[in-house]
């Protein structure tokens, strides 16, 4: 064999295609080490790597745990991930006036007071939520789609003490367990100015999630349409389905900042997204 020259560099940046939409994907890692990066993700990481320091400082000074889930899309085993971050500081709103509390079930409310607390929210026990709860328990609630939450009995919870050392092996003991089921996950893209340059990265959005039977709904019915966007908006909570809620939840005023698409998964083209080019999104808890 004749075979000669010089080899083609490999940047970092364009080893993977950026990818946009909506996928379902099964859990396949949280908070890899250097040889699950390797084995589970096969990804070798530099040496002087801190991908694998989890546990830091908020910007108070508070403990802060970040959580990193790695997603495999199912048809193209694509790696995605999808990140949280807790820390340990009571959440409240922006004027101090309520509390975010949090149940046994993960499930999350506002009320300046706990006497004022809803009825169905106090049937079970409950306690004043952590920075970051909310977020993780939406996307357990969904991974854990074998629980029956309805159900008197059943529990969903994490004991906070343990994680912020760090101590997420309940997590990890239920990558493929007996209540894990795929998730449907929602892929963008975002845009950060630093010193040198608009730069863009692969981001999950980590405040809405579905079960895998609702993205036929999004190959039924054209999302990004005005008109059908408008009639979602317009629907009072109790009469949203799961699928509409979510669509709710990501265009709305709090919700992606991100480039996104409410169709299925396809290559990123970064001449669809005008924020790229004339708008900048800050990182949100980037110091975490």
């Amino acid at each position: 064999m004749n075979i000669g020259g010089k080899k083609r560099e490999q940047l970092e940046s364009t080893e993977f295609a950026k990818k946009v939409g909506l996928f379902e994907a099964k859990v396949v890692a949280i908070n890899p080490n250097v040889e699950e990066y390797k084995d589970v993700l096969n990804m070798e990481l530099k040496e002087d790597s801190k991908v694998t320091e989890y546990l830091g400082k908020s910007r108070d000074g508070n403990d802060s745990l970040r959580i990193d889930f790695w997603l495999e899309e199912i048809k193209n085993q694509d790696k995605f991930k999808v990140t949280f971050f807790l820390e340990n500081k009571e959440k409240v709103n922006k004027d101090d006036t309520k509390k975010q509390y949090i149940n046994s079930i993960g499930q999350c409310t506002w009320a300046d007071d706990p006497n004022n607390l809803a009825d169905w929210f106090t049937k079970r026990e409950y306690r004043v939520a952590f920075v970051g709860e909310e977020e993780l328990y939406n996307f357990l609630r969904t991974w854990f789609g074998g629980l029956d939450l309805r159900d008197a009995e059943s529990t969903l919870q994490l004991e906070w003490k343990k994680l912020m050392k760090g101590n997420i092996k309940d997590l990890k003991d239920q990558i493929n367990g007996e209540y894990a089921t795929n998730v449907v996950a929602l892929a963008t893209i975002k845009t950060v100015e630093k010193e040198d340059g608009t730069k863009e990265y692969q981001n999950v959005y980590n405040k809405a999630f579905l079960a895998p039977y609702n993205i036929k709904h999004f190959r039924l019915m054209d999302y990004t349409d005005a008109n059908v966007l408008k009639s979602i908006s317009t629907k009072k909570p109790k009469d949203l389905k799961p699928h509409e809620r979510f669509i709710k939840d990501v265009t709305g005023e709090y919700g992606c900042k991100d480039f996104f698409l409410l169709k299925d998964l396809r290559e990123y083209n970064s001449g669809d997204n005008l924020v790229a080019s004339d708008k900048v999104i800050a990182e949100d808890d980037g110091d975490y």
